[in-house]
């Protein structure tokens, strides 16, 4: 890998960091606003613990090379469900949609197996 993709790689996955550890730890401390927003979407004030658990776990399995695949596939769903729920509460739904495509810009790059299978061609 060039010092130029390590560095990109590097800047994409500060971003996903830096997108979902506040939102988790925003979740697990029940700040009011977190809980607001899930109230305004419908979702129980029970389940916003739960589901900050569910969201530092898929992003540790994104971080660890041995399952960065696997974890990018789980943070895709993750980030699927905060889409769907964000659209039912008329909320802000292209921060979730933006995290999931820096997510698997990251991965493209950090997996050269990926790049044969979803190539980028240049004309």
């Amino acid at each position: 890998m060039s010092k130029r993709t390590l560095w990109t790689v590097r800047i994409l996955t500060a971003v996903v960091i830096l997108a979902l550890v506040p939102s988790a730890v925003l979740k697990l401390i029940h700040h009011p606003t977190a809980v607001e927003g899930f109230t305004r979407m419908g979702i129980p004030p029970g389940a916003i613990v739960p589901i900050a658990i569910v969201e530092l776990l898929c992003l540790a399995l994104y971080l660890i090379p041995r399952t960065v695949v696997f974890g990018a596939v789980m943070l895709t769903g993750y980030l699927g469900g905060a889409t769907v729920a964000n659209i039912i509460g008329r909320s802000d739904f292209i921060h979730a949609l933006a995290v999931a495509l820096v997510v698997w810009a990251g991965v493209w790059l950090r997996v050269p197996e990926l790049r044969g299978l979803i190539p980028i061609r240049r004309t």
